[in-house]
């Protein structure tokens, strides 16, 4: 768990969060690599950490309809994160283990972010 967060956030806020996170240390471990693919390495940041801001967002959203916009949002991040993982894995920028853990995260957040859409939409019926 992270120091600075809250305990009690839901399960989206706390895997969203700590995926952000997860995020920043590799683009911090890429730093130091070729920089001819910082443009990538920018854009699976965003995207990265993109996902956890609008989820956050959804916390205040202004109505039902804002709070689903916010989660399609984040969602659509996170399948911009998959991609920008696929291509730095398919071109050795991220071993095997590497690609794994942030692959089965990101597909759990997708998971959770498509499953947390379908409840609010029914729950709002919408």
């Amino acid at each position: 768990m992270m120091k600075n967060y809250r305990r009690d956030g839901s399960v989206l806020h706390i895997k969203s969060y700590s995926f952000a996170v997860r995020i920043v240390k590799m683009f911090l471990h890429f730093t130091g690599c070729d920089w001819k693919l910082q443009a990538i390495y920018k854009q699976v940041l965003r995207s990265g950490t993109s996902v956890s801001a609008n989820v956050h967002e959804s916390e205040f959203a202004q109505s039902p309809s804002d709070f689903i916009t916010k989660l399609h949002i984040a969602l659509k991040e996170a399948n911009e994160t998959m991609n920008w993982l696929n291509l730095l894995h398919d071109t050795n920028y991220l071993t095997d283990k590497e690609f794994d853990s942030m692959a089965d995260d990101c597909s759990e957040l997708i998971a959770l972010l498509v499953s947390s859409i379908k409840t609010a939409k029914r729950n709002n019926n919408l």
